[in-house]
């Protein structure tokens, strides 16, 4: 923060510096325009009096070297004649020469020598030499300077009432006009350059009153608010998540590609181990303390729009109360020490599911029974969520899912009452529809606690679910043909002898349909693989369904088990000693094809694969921290897959059906699809 004020300061700090600059280099470029200007009209003021002086005073050439003498410049005034004498004379034959009139020829200026001569007729008498000189010719030249107004004479007569009178106005010269507007301009210029400089004094003592502001010190009140004002949170919040990003980036931006390429001309090449793709790799772990600190993940999902995001919710923590009980966090692999989104529960969240048609909204399922809608284009609470009352839910809700097209969904929820929920996204205040679950067959009560439930693909209506006594039964949202509404009383999936934990179908994926394999995970330490029921053939007695196989290697709880999304004899198994196992049923069904110790040894709650290619699985374990896994090549599937499992199964249901000795006639034909 200082670092940005100080560079603010100073950045001002030079902005100032230039507006000085750039005023004198005004004013220097201003005075020397004028000084050009002063010199040039100096210089056209002299030319215009030279011009002036020949015009009215003419040179003429003179014989002999005569002077010239200037006539008066008075107008009307006679010339004046100057008499220069030379040391040669003429005299007439008479020996005198009279003066010549002023009027008469003056080509001739006469010079006297007075000689004293004495004859016979005059004593005394003073003789004159008269000695002709010549002279230049001189005229009279008028010339006017300039005029002056003509007086104005006012003259009466009879006329004067009928006849209009012209008054002729004062002419103006070219010259007194070409200076009013030279006056006029550097008027105009000289107002324009005070505006400016003006204006650029005002504006530098703004900057320095900014820049006394922004060095003053804030103090303790004004610090704080601006630190707790909701747009500095925002603005730190989202451009803090893009400066991570870019640090948790792998890529090598200074990467030299040029560098250990070659070695005496020979390509090198990266040895790859054959095993390689077979091993489980970790990616990333996202944890941050104050959200996951003594919490648990009860359940996570990958983003149907983005497959870098993935949610988690989480459960209570006992030793904070004043933080909220339940937590939903919206992890970005490119943001791994702190989640995208955090939203806000009064309950513990047990579910989280993420709205494939929507790409920012998550619905929760809470302990409370409560459903709550998140958007993340909101803040922490939820926008939406269902009322406590008994028109909805009111025991945990451990099971969602989202089921229909693009224009017609539901979501389908479940609690441990039994009861079952159809829900419009739009409007939580009551359910669409609800269903409860009852079986006649239980001691006690006739509710069925519901832990988990799933569709088949492409199946909206019947829906199978997992219960806390360890059985796995059919119900249908609706009438259909051969049954009813509610759960199938007549046929039990029985196998487990604990609850049951997950349950999953198949994918519909590949040129075979397994679409109606299930795996189920139980505290029995087991994992079951059972095959639905023709829903085309519903039993009208009660009986009960084995499973076509069980998965006995775990040595403690199995939390969860779920199909590869892409290859259709790949499975994931979660466990509660930590260990992720893989299973591929096309090598062996025995024992499993990997398995991996994921973080401290803590009980693994829940898996989830994404849904882009498989590659990667979300594993949510009870210290709080979600593992992301990269199975590498075991995703990618051969052609020959699904005809090996096709093979896999049936001798499956050929040994489970002589092990429990029952002839099941779909047992006997080829899982081929239903």
């Amino acid at each position: 923060m200082a670092e940005r004020r100080r560079a603010e300061i100073e950045a001002k700090k030079a902005k100032l510096e230039a507006l000085r600059k750039a005023r004198a280099d005004r004013q220097r470029a201003e005075n020397e325009r004028r000084q050009t200007e002063v010199a040039s009209a100096s210089v056209s003021a002299r030319r215009e009096v030279d011009d002036l002086v020949n015009s009215l005073v003419g040179s003429r050439g003179l014989d002999s070297g005569g002077d010239v003498t200037p006539s008066s410049s008075m107008p009307g005034t006679p010339p004046r004649q100057s008499a220069l004498f030379y040391g040669t004379s003429a005299l007439s034959p008479s020996g005198r020469v009279s003066r010549q009139s002023d009027v008469g020829s003056d080509r001739i200026s006469m010079g006297t020598t007075m000689i004293a001569t004495a004859n016979s007729g005059t004593e005394h008498v003073i003789e004159r030499t008269l000695t002709p000189r010549f002279v230049p010719d001189l005229i009279d030249v008028e010339q006017e300077l300039f005029e002056l107004p003509q007086r104005e004479r006012v003259i009466y007569n009879k006329e004067v009432q009928t006849t209009a009178v012209e008054v002729e106005t004062a002419e103006i010269s070219i010259d007194d006009i070409r200076q009013q507007l030279q006056r006029e301009r550097e008027r105009e210029l000289e107002a324009d350059r005070t505006v400016r400089e003006k204006e650029l004094e005002e504006e530098s003592i703004q900057l320095d009153k900014e820049i006394e502001q922004e060095i003053r010190e804030l103090s303790e009140e004004e610090r704080t608010s601006i630190l707790t004002a909701p747009e500095f949170l925002d603005f730190v919040e989202q451009s803090s998540k893009i400066v991570q990003r870019a640090l948790n980036d792998g890529y090598d931006y200074i990467r030299d590609y040029t560098v250990g390429t070659e070695t005496n001309g020979q390509v090198l090449f990266h040895l790859v181990d054959d095993s390689e793709g077979k091993r489980v790799k970790r990616i990333c772990a996202f944890y941050d303390e104050r959200y996951g600190k003594n919490r648990s993940i009860t359940d996570i999902d990958w983003s149907p729009k983005y497959p870098e995001l993935s949610v988690a919710s989480y459960n209570k923590n006992p030793a904070a109360l004043n933080e909220p009980d339940g937590i939903v966090a919206v992890w970005n692999l490119h943001l791994l020490e702190r989640p995208e989104f955090v939203f806000h529960s009064q309950s513990d969240v047990l579910s989280v599911t993420c709205s494939p048609f929507h790409s920012n909204l998550v619905f929760g399922g809470t302990y409370s029974g409560q459903i709550l809608l998140w958007d993340t284009r909101s803040k922490h609470l939820p926008v939406l969520k269902t009322p406590l009352s008994a028109a909805g839910h009111t025991h945990p809700v451990y099971a969602m899912r989202m089921v229909g097209t693009q224009n017609a969904h539901n979501l389908i929820t479940s609690s441990t009452d039994g009861t079952v929920c159809s829900w419009l996204v739009d409007m939580l205040a009551q359910p669409q529809e609800t269903l409860e679950l009852i079986h006649a067959g239980h001691n006690k009560t006739g509710e069925v606690a519901i832990t988990t439930l799933d569709f088949p693909d492409n199946e909206t209506t019947t829906f199978w679910v997992g219960t806390e006594e360890g059985n796995v039964y059919q119900a249908n949202r609706y009438d259909r043909a051969g049954a009813k509404a509610g759960l199938n009383q007549h046929d039990i999936y029985k196998g487990h002898a604990g609850p049951v934990m997950g349950l999953h179908f198949h994918p519909l994926v590949g040129p075979v349909d397994f679409s109606d394999l299930f795996l189920t995970a139980s505290v029995d330490w087991t994992v079951k693989l059972w095959r639905a029921k023709s829903l085309a053939k519903p039993s009208t007695t009660a009986q009960t369904i084995p499973p076509i196989y069980s998965f006995d290697e775990a040595d403690d709880y199995v939390y969860d088990a779920k199909w590869h999304p892409a290859h259709p004899a790949v499975f994931g198994t979660a466990n509660g000693s930590g260990k992720f196992e893989l299973w591929n049923l096309n090598n062996d069904t025995e024992v499993s094809a990997v398995t991996t110790n994921v973080g401290t040894g803590r009980a693994i709650n829940k898996l989830e694969w994404d849904r882009k290619d498989g590659r990667r699985v979300a594993l949510g374990c009870s210290d709080g921290k979600l593992y992301i896994y990269d199975i590498g090549d075991i995703a990618i599937p051969r052609e020959s897959e699904w005809t090996d499992l096709q093979k896999t199964i049936a001798g499956m249901v050929s040994n489970s059906s002589q092990t429990n000795g029952v002839v099941d006639g779909d047992a006997t034909r080829v899982i081929a699809g239903r």
